[in-house]
């Protein structure tokens, strides 16, 4: 599955940390996932 987090989130004009805050991850948690570096849990992946 193609990750378009970082697509999404400059679509929507949100900072990893806004995004971070919205999803109740660290924002840690979101670079990894806009890099491909983290598989997230099923909770996570629908949000």
């Amino acid at each position: 599955m193609k990750n378009r987090i970082k697509e999404l989130r400059a679509q929507y004009n949100l900072t990893q940390q806004d995004l971070a805050n919205e999803v109740g991850v660290r924002r840690e948690t979101i670079v990894f996932l806009e890099l491909g570096k983290y598989n997230p849990s099923l909770k996570l992946a629908f949000l």
